[in-house]
């Protein structure tokens, strides 16, 4: 497996050097896994935290987790100014998009697709809006696939024509962090992924 953490920090070392900072479209699963990327990332990058994930169920559920997010983004001390952005709350697209795996166990195709649906949207919110990279927390969590995201990322950045900053967050205790600074901020920290087959596994 390669090492995504190594080539962000290639990337990180050769952008620091510009004059002012490149912006960067975070996408954003929940605050607590946004928390350590953006006490990470801020150092380095102006960021517009994307938060589109039409998998989450029920809707009170995705209305409580967007609201952490916001009052992470206005409470939280960084060296940049950070925005928010919310997508569009649409769970019939993400029923569409993994019509036919719905039985396979967390993990497998089924959160591949949810994966593509999400940091597609992001690509193409980053490449409409004039932004310099797009990326997603995602890779943070020990329970997600973070070859899987790169590789999807960058067939989207090729697609899109807009870097995709590659990322393996849970390094250099990454998630330790997020769990800290979740505590800090007394963030809400849900115990199923967010989809109803996650909640069901």
């Amino acid at each position: 497996m390669e090492n995504y953490q190594k080539k962000l920090e290639k990337i990180i070392n050769e952008i620091s050097e510009a004059e002012k900072p490149k912006r960067l479209l975070l996408h954003s699963c929940c605050a607590p896994c946004s928390s350590y990327v953006l006490e990470y990332l801020s150092q380095y990058f102006d960021i517009t935290v994307f938060y589109y994930n039409p998998n989450i169920s029920p809707e009170k559920e995705y209305r409580m987790r967007v609201e952490e997010q916001k009052r992470l983004v206005n409470h939280m001390v960084l060296p940049h100014p950070v925005a928010f952005l919310e997508g569009e709350y649409q769970p019939e697209i993400f029923y569409n998009t993994v019509r036919g795996f719905e039985d396979l166990p967390e993990g497998k195709e089924r959160c591949f697709c949810c994966y593509r649906l999400r940091l597609e949207a992001s690509a193409r919110v980053a490449k409409e809006q004039g932004f310099d990279y797009f990326t997603t927390t995602l890779t943070i969590s020990p329970l997600k696939n973070a070859e899987k995201l790169n590789e999807i990322g960058q067939e989207l950045a090729q697609k899109y024509h807009i870097p995709f900053l590659p990322s393996d967050f849970k390094k250099k205790n990454g998630y330790k962090r997020s769990i800290e600074l979740s505590r800090e901020y007394g963030l809400y920290r849900q115990n199923y992924c967010g989809c109803v087959f996650s909640k069901r596994d």
